[in-house]
């Protein structure tokens, strides 16, 4: 079996243990590189909210990966379209190369099909080459601040528009 095969993604809440400590790691990692109001993080009260999809990737019960996607309302930087926002991707440092993330983005965006979303969006920051190459290898493009971010030179906005 090979690591892709024996990958599995799943809805999972976001408050078990396991899960809380990769979400340390990522909210660590994310302190390393940018100044704290120029991180966006939900914590993990917000992850539980109604209208956010969280899922987990696991390889051999164990949590390699994480992503969720927030379910928007249309706005003026939409257009009045409705979108998922997709917040918190991570995958392990020692999982990486092995296409987790992506497995785990195109989840969140079947996800928002079936929902009949037809937009994801998401902000990153220009300190991560690794998630931008994922982002624009799956078809996100460049595009200005939505949801009330700003243009603050660190963060970056990327939208997909999904068939």
């Amino acid at each position: 079996m090979t690591a892709a095969e024996d990958l599995l993604i799943r809805d999972e809440r976001p408050d078990q243990a396991e899960v809380r400590e990769m979400l340390g790691q990522l909210d660590r990692y994310l302190e390393s590189l940018y100044d704290p109001e120029h991180n966006h993080i939900l914590d993990v009260q917000a992850l539980l909210e109604p209208g956010l999809r969280f899922l987990v990737a696991r390889r051999e019960g164990r949590v390699v990966g994480c992503g969720a996607v927030r379910l928007m309302p249309g706005e003026a930087d939409t257009a009045g379209e409705r979108y998922g926002e997709i917040k918190r991707m991570f995958v392990l440092p020692a999982c990486r190369g092995q296409r987790v993330g992506e497995k785990l983005l195109l989840e969140l965006e079947a996800g928002l099909k079936r929902e009949q979303v037809r937009m994801s969006l998401l902000e990153t920051g220009e300190s991560q080459p690794e998630a931008l190459r994922l982002y624009e290898r799956h078809g996100y493009v460049r595009r200005a601040p939505f949801g009330g971010y700003e243009d603050n030179g660190t963060s970056l906005f990327y939208e997909k528009r999904l068939a």
